[in-house]
């Protein structure tokens, strides 16, 4: 499948920096993007691929090896040696006649080294597994159930792509978080994601997860941070609103897959999903997710809202000087609710959107809008 969005992204950050970070989860299709990229450009391409035991070797002395290329040089993997980071720095300030594309998956770690070595000269552009609006907005069942991973997604049938997201998980756990450099027990970690699965969409509380798992509180956080860095959990903040009313002050989570949800719940198919009580929590996350990445908007521009017992907004994107308001209801037809009003007054919102898995837009009040999800994807 073609990602025209990305590749566009990366043509326009090569317009600003010499260099241009492609961060994203292992197999959401980094290194096909890249490969599509290179293809196209007239520039002499150079690959390495730092799981490759030669290109490592190749790289062993960055500085001579690179010094002598011009063109595009692609690294994969780079999280393999983030000491690199300090010789790119020295590369791209010789001015030689070359743009570099970096591929790794996403890390905090990571992240900071290369902004500290490389401010201004490094583009960062994060690449999700496919959306809805590449899969097409008729094949969002198929999408909810698999997820956007590519080789869950394009798998033959519902059991090969359960089996695969299973494979993945396992790898995830025991090969890529060590790898990043993390030492944490792979049995613990899982069992603290599956205990998420049953928080996907609540507001966290650690407490309760160090309980369950028989950790303590700084344990679960850190748990969560790790999750969330990799880009398999979205940690929504709350946001703060001078209105003398007790706001809720703990984070939600979402898992940002919904495949992979399904998998840690046991959910192989739409049939178990509609038969399960998460069904309409699993869709409201998933609607979420594709609603962020169809407003492009940043981590740092989406937070959720409440006020304990009176009102509460599923997501805030506070982007581009506008504060826009977003509820996700599993329903045949949504209605008004007293949350909605006080959420639409107290914040001052833009705009309050109700997003549904219908086929009807429609207003249900002054500034609040009825919205399907096919057509919130349409409009990106």
């Amino acid at each position: 499948m073609k990602r025209k969005a990305f590749e566009k992204k990366i043509h326009e950050a090569f317009q600003v920096t010499p260099a241009v970070a492609i961060l994203g989860p292992r197999q959401c299709g980094k290194t096909t993007l890249a490969g599509i990229f290179g293809d196209q450009t007239d520039q002499e391409v150079h690959r390495f691929d730092l799981e490759d035991p030669v290109d490592l070797a190749r790289l062993e002395n960055p500085l001579l090896t690179l010094e002598k290329l011009s063109g595009l040089i692609v690294i994969d993997e780079i999280q393999r040696i983030p000491d690199f980071f300090p010789v790119l720095r020295v590369l791209i300030d010789r001015k030689l006649p070359q743009k570099y594309l970096i591929l790794g998956s996403a890390s905090g770690e990571l992240v900071r080294q290369s902004s500290e070595s490389l401010a201004g000269r490094l583009s960062y552009i994060e690449l999700t597994p496919f959306d809805l609006s590449e899969v097409g907005v008729e094949n969002s069942e198929k999408h909810l159930i698999r997820g956007g991973f590519p080789l869950s997604y394009l798998a033959d049938d519902d059991k090969l792509s359960y089996m695969w997201r299973e494979s993945y998980i396992r790898t995830f756990l025991e090969r890529d978080i060590p790898a990043l450099g993390i030492r944490v027990s792979a049995l613990q970690l899982r069992r603290f994601w599956m205990m998420l699965a049953h928080f996907h969409g609540q507001i966290v509380n650690f407490s309760d997860l160090g309980r369950s798992l028989d950790i303590n509180d700084t344990t679960a956080r850190n748990y969560l941070d790790i999750l969330t860095g990799t880009l398999m959990i979205r940690e929504l903040p709350p946001w703060f609103e001078n209105i003398g009313k007790r706001q809720v002050k703990r984070p939600k989570i979402y898992f940002r897959d919904s495949g992979i949800f399904h998998s840690l719940l046991g959910i192989r198919t739409i049939n178990d999903l509609e038969s399960n009580p998460k069904l309409g929590a699993s869709w409201e996350g998933y609607a979420l997710e594709e609603t962020i990445r169809s407003l492009e908007a940043r981590p740092e521009e989406c937070f959720f809202w409440g006020v304990h017992s009176q009102a509460e907004l599923d997501l805030l994107v506070v982007k581009d000087g506008k504060k826009l308001g977003f509820e996700f209801k599993y329903s045949d037809a949504p209605t008004i609710s007293e949350s909605m009003k006080k959420s639409s007054e107290m914040l001052s919102l833009d705009s309050l959107t109700v997003v549904y898995p219908g086929n009807r837009e429609y207003e249900i009040a002054e500034n609040i809008l009825v919205r399907p999800l096919a057509n919130i994807v349409k409009a990106s």
